[in-house]
Formats: structure tokens, sequence, C-alpha cells
């Protein structure tokens, strides 16, 4: 329907990459984002890594997994045409035992199913050749794998937003989600905006957000700060490309790794631990909110029952630059504490079943003229671009 006034909640990568292609694909449509903070992408874009992932780890015919590859090719154009940092850098997945080669056997199949371009399994001479610093007696290499700078990406689309004559409105807390007759009421505690439909992209907050529209209550967010290390400049030329483990399906993250960013800068992480807070970047950051909604929560008990073990190591690498290190010089052995120095932190929106399952894939789904994300996990700011494209598709009924 032309003329209609669509309201994105969150001006993270996802929220403006939707609000941005239904901005230019839906000619007559007012896009209006509503974002609590004064600039766009402060929380999970703006703690971004900046890899663009090339699809290897994720189950084939997975939304992620398609989204993933469509994503890539949308980014990447996208970039070059607004003369954005895209820099295809590489990475190497790593087996440092023996008992990692099956494992990484079939990561290479399953990378092989999604179509990851260029793609192929080397050897302990191999890796050296790429990476003279590295460990590893096997990897696989993705000479395709990139970094990009996510919080550029989002400011560019934020302008394409305005650019078509929609409004990215900050300042805009979302205090309440009202049906109406015709539409949906969007207000903040000074302001209030009536849409026809809404959509919500509210990240961290997402769980919260959807209570206002009346959604139902799981998947619940459980937040995860994943804090990093900085190599010191003089040791960034250790490492080449991305240097990333062989992931263990027993365990809910990837594990630490070797990031170069776009600013010359390398990060070692990160690690994963319980946040305190939904925004606790610091670890003095505390919630007393937050952590009774996780504490009520029969899920995050479950969970923290199968991976409590994980979670004191987590734990540990956190307080102890040492223990955080142990992990890292597996792949690079000549780095060491006096190498790096404290670096930033991110905090994952990880979403949890009442079960205890943590939700791995996209949870996107609609309530009346509300369409919920209740979960973007990575890669979603790779596929950014292309979550907009089924959003957008499943928002307007498109085939």
């Amino acid at each position: 329907m032309a003329d209609e006034t669509i309201g994105v909640v969150g001006a993270g990568i996802v929220g403006l990459a939707t609000a941005r292609e239904i901005a230019l694909r839906r000619p007559g449509t007012r896009v209006v984002v509503f974002e609590k903070e004064r600039e766009v992408s402060r929380h999970q874009t703006g703690h971004n890594s900046g890899v663009v992932h090339a699809g290897i780890y994720y189950t084939p015919g997975s939304l992620k997994a398609d989204l993933c590859v469509r994503g890539v090719a949308l980014l990447r154009e996208y970039c070059q045409d607004r003369e954005l940092p895209y820099r295809e850098i590489g990475k190497l997945v790593v087996a440092v035992r023996e008992d990692e080669l099956g494992r990484m056997a079939n990561l290479y199949q399953r990378a092989r199913n999604n179509h990851v371009p260029e793609l192929r399994r080397i050897s302990r001479e191999e890796i050296r050749e790429l990476e003279p610093h590295a460990g590893g007696i096997a990897a696989l290499h993705s000479p395709r794998t990139a970094i990009t700078d996510y919080p550029a990406v989002a400011r560019a689309f934020a302008k394409d937003i305005a650019d078509s004559g929609g409004e990215v409105r900050l300042g805009f807390p979302v205090t309440s989600i009202t049906t109406v007759p015709g539409g949906i009421e969007v207000a903040s505690a000074r302001d209030r905006v009536r849409v026809d439909r809404l959509i919500l992209c509210a990240g961290l907050q997402s769980d919260s957000v959807a209570r206002l529209a009346h959604d139902r209550q799981e998947p619940r967010i459980v937040p995860f700060r994943g804090e990093y290390m900085l190599l010191k400049p003089d040791r960034t030329d250790l490492v080449r490309g991305l240097i990333y483990p062989v992931p263990d399906p027993r365990y809910p993250f990837l594990g630490v790794h070797f990031t170069p960013r776009v600013d010359g800068s390398v990060e070692v992480g990160p690690n994963a631990v319980l946040a305190l807070a939904k925004e606790g970047y610091r670890r003095s950051r505390v919630s007393p909110r937050d952590l009774l909604g996780l504490a009520a929560y029969p899920g995050v008990w479950r969970m923290a029952a199968q991976h409590w073990r994980t979670g004191v190591k987590e734990y540990r690498g956190s307080f102890s630059a040492a223990a955080f290190m142990k992990d890292a010089r597996r792949y690079v052995p000549e780095v060491g504490v006096r190498d790096v120095v404290r670096g930033g932190a991110g905090v994952r929106a990880q979403a949890l079943d009442r079960d205890g399952t943590l939700v791995d894939d996209f949870r996107i789904h609609r309530v009346g003229r509300i369409t919920a994300v209740r979960n973007a996990p990575s890669p979603a700011a790779t596929a950014s671009m292309a979550i907009a494209e089924h959003i957008t598709a499943a928002v307007f009924g498109d085939s």
C-alpha cells in the first residue's frame, strides 16, 4: 500500500538496513526509525570487530547461512559504491591438535555446501607461508573473508534513509507500543508517533521492546560481554589476516582469535562472560533490573547448569591477562602478555529459550502489524542488507 508510514525501532545496522530497504524499494512509503541513543550504531554495531563472514560456520539451508552468503555480495558492492572500507584479508581456521582435524573436515564440507568462495584446506607449511608467526598443524583458508567498518556503513544507511525522505529520530526511547484503529502508536516520554506498521530491531533490548508490543515472552536476551586485548603497535606485524580456532560444537562461542581492523590495529579475543547489565560494556556496570530479570528466567539456570565450567574459564580470562593469552598463544606462539594491552569490549545479545537452549539462527516473526526480530546473532552485520530484504518481503508479502 502506498503512502504508508513504517516505523522501525532500533538504529543498529539491521534496523537501519531494513529502513533503507523499505525507503528505496517501496516508493511512496515514509519510514521513521526510532532510536533511544543520540547517535546511530551505539551498541552491538558500534562494538563489532568488523569481520565480513564468508559463511563457513553456518548450517547449510539455515536462514543464517542463506542470508550470510547473500549479504556478503550486497555489502561488498555497497562498500565499493560508497568508497567505504572493505578489505579481503583472508581467514585461517586453524587446527592445533590432531583431535580437531575431524571437526575441521566437517567444517570444510559445511562451508562448501554454503558455497564459500575459493576455500581450501592447507598444510602446516602452507600456514607458515600465509602467516609466518602462526602455529597449527592444518587449516582452512578463506581468502575472500573481509573486514570493514560497520559503524561507517550504518551511518551511510542512515544518510540513505534521510535522502529518500525518511527520518531517523534519535533520542527517542520507546516507552509504549499501542495498537490503535488502522495502525500503531509508538510513544516516548515526550512524543507519540502513529505508524501503519512497525518493525522491531532492538538488539540487546529486543525482548523488552517485544514485551511492549505484547509479543511472546521467549526467547529472552542474555547479555554476554566479549572483551578484547590489542596487540601493541610494534607487534601488529605478527598477524597478517584473520586467525580463528576450529569451533567446538559443545560450546556456544568461537573462542579467542586474532582480528586485524581497518584502522591497522589487531584485536585478540573475545572471551564471553555473562554481563551484569544488557549494556554492560564494563565489569563495573551492574543493572539490578537486568539481573533480576535473568534470575527469574528458568532458561538462565538451565544454561548455567550445562555450561558453568566454560563460564568459570571465561571469567578467569577476564581478570587475568595471562589466562586470556594462554589460548591465544596456541595460534600465535610468539604473542605474550607483554605484547598486548587491554582493548575494548562489546556485548552480544544472546537469545535464550526457556529450556536453556541458546538460539543459534535468526528468529523473526509477526504479531499483527508488528514484525519482531527476536534474534539476530552473528553474522547479522555481514548479512544486514540480506536480512533487510527478507524482512521487507515478509512485511509486505512479497514473493
